[in-house]
């Protein structure tokens, strides 16, 4: 969020001047891609005044500063290798370093792991992911922290114009509209008030040339559609068109990032579960949150469960619409799975996970000293462990000592824990001083337990999910530990208990089980 005395202050300002020296030391990468607006930014980097928001206001570059970066797309065969020569050149003519780095786009967005076959997407990405790349590699030469880096783009106001008009063609919220930003963490946009037609007549000026890209011509992308076809027809009704969209984007852009602090807010506090893709929120609460907060944080959500999701607003309304029926499901972009169950907002993405198992033999192992040669509630065995996609469980022995109340402990353990560990009768396990193996896995059909304090009396494991209102998308990931495979329930995790597996005033050595959630 910036303030006011940040926006509207003059750069020589005593409240600006100095605030951020070490910044103004750090590298600036130049990201080029030969076309006009591209290689003026260039030529303004290295012999002009632009203002990186480094706290200098507008101001030289030092040349030491500057590095530039081209991708090739490898998109357009000769031309592109035309476009990298060019940028060479150009760099080489102005003594600055220049870094190319070639990825086949086409190949990138064919392939079904990247997760989106839009080929303007993909290239976008790269783009941004080589610049962090080298920002980052520059600052760790220089020993400088990454924030003192700035990687500066030459979106225009033209640019600014074009992305407003496409966002509201395809229907987007204050984020869409307010378009460009002029700064984005380290990614800065200081040519945002200059027109492309301006920086052309800048380099004609200057006698340079440029490339041109015979893709920007075909209307059949909506960018090229807009920039030939909606912003003349705009012009003709307003020729200080650009201005004035720039105004009304920086308007919508300052309120956008107000409300996306009120957001984070509401996001952190409605918050009940996060994991790797996955995230559990508040329905209830966020039924009661006002639509406009509400829709960011679901989109927060989506994006925490799988990064680089992109949603429409038809998607966050569906959502907002399982909410307030506090109960169903839908389907979202990028394999999101969004439901709503017992109060709870689920988004769940379809993760890997190959390498985490849902079952297996836990290692219990034996006590180290004779059972019965101490005179308290002894230090712990060795612990086993096992990982599952729930968490880790584990596993371990400990020995009462005669005249000690281990029913007492047990319960005082249960009461610690809340449920996440339970102390149970060794021997009733199967086990002994010398320990031995548990079976754990996901619940089976069928099955039946005896419920600590019910007294005996059975239950379906099923009803026991339904009564502790285990959403059933998750029921499949609750870990149950037995005597072996196919032998008898000793903890649903961390739910109950057997009761038969209870400790009693006879017991003697306490199998101690734990479950630690993936993340806490």
């Amino acid at each position: 969020m910036t303030s006011v005395s940040r926006r509207y202050a003059a750069a020589t300002s005593p409240m600006r001047a100095g605030r951020e020296d070490a910044k103004a030391a750090g590298p600036v990468v130049l990201m080029v891609s030969g076309g006009a607006d591209s290689t003026a930014l260039l030529l303004l980097a290295a012999t002009d005044e632009l203002d990186i928001d480094d706290g200098r206001g507008l101001a030289r570059i030092a040349r030491e500063r500057l590095h530039v970066l081209h991708v090739n797309h490898q998109l357009r065969g000769d031309a592109a290798d035309g476009d990298e020569a060019f940028v060479r050149e150009l760099c080489a003519s102005l003594g600055i370093p220049v870094e190319v780095v070639r990825v086949d786009v086409a190949a990138l967005a064919a392939d079904p792991a990247t997760g989106d076959s839009n080929v303007e997407n993909v290239a976008r990405e790269v783009r941004y992911a080589a610049a962090t790349r080298l920002a980052n590699r520059l600052c760790e030469e220089a020993g400088l922290p990454r924030s003192a880096a700035r990687i500066l783009t030459a979106h225009t106001a033209n640019d600014r114009a074009e992305t407003f008009f496409m966002h509201a063609i395809k229907g987007s919220g204050t984020q869409g509209l307010s378009s460009i930003p002029r700064r984005r963490n380290r990614i800065v946009r200081p040519l945002l008030d200059r027109t492309h037609e301006e920086l052309c007549r800048l380099l004609r000026m200057r006698g340079i040339a440029w490339r041109e890209d015979a893709t920007n011509a075909d209307t059949r992308y909506l960018r090229s559609f807009v920039r030939h076809e909606v912003v003349p027809r705009a012009l003709e009704r307003n020729p200080r068109l650009f201005e004035s969209m720039a105004a009304t984007c920086e308007i919508l852009s300052d309120e956008d990032s107000y409300l996306t602090q009120v957001a984070s807010r509401a996001f952190r506090a409605l918050e009940r579960r996060q994991e790797e893709g996955l995230v559990v929120l508040d329905g209830a609460r966020l039924a009661a949150a006002d639509v406009a907060i509400a829709r960011r944080v679901v989109r927060m959500a989506v994006l925490a469960a799988r990064p680089g999701c992109r949603l429409d607003s038809r998607h966050v309304t569906r959502v907002l619409e399982l909410v307030a029926a506090g109960e169903g499901s839908a389907t979202l972009p990028g394999g999101v799975d969004a439901r709503v169950s017992y109060g709870m907002l689920f988004v769940r993405a379809r993760v890997a996970q190959a390498s985490v198992a849902t079952s297996g033999w836990i290692e219990v192992p034996a006590l180290e000293g004779m059972a019965g040669a101490s005179s308290v509630l002894a230090a712990p065995g060795p612990e086993g462990a096992l990982l599952l996609a729930a968490g880790t469980l584990t596993a371990r022995l400990r020995e009462v000592a005669p005249g000690s109340d281990p029913v007492a402990l047990a319960r005082a353990h249960a009461r610690e824990w809340e449920g996440a560990s339970v102390l149970l009768d060794a021997e009733s396990c199967g086990l002994g001083p010398l320990g031995g193996s548990l079976w754990v896995s996901s619940p089976e059909v069928g099955e039946v337990l005896c419920p600590l304090g019910m007294h005996g009396q059975s239950k379906k494991l099923s009803d026991l999910l339904i009564d502790a209102k285990v959403p059933a998308a998750e029921r499949a990931g609750v870990p149950v530990v037995r005597t072996g495979d196919g032998g008898r329930i000793l903890w649903v995790a961390p739910l109950r208990a057997d009761e038969r597996a209870r400790v009693t005033d006879a017991s003697r050595v306490l199998l101690e089980l734990r479950l630690v959630p993936t993340r806490q």
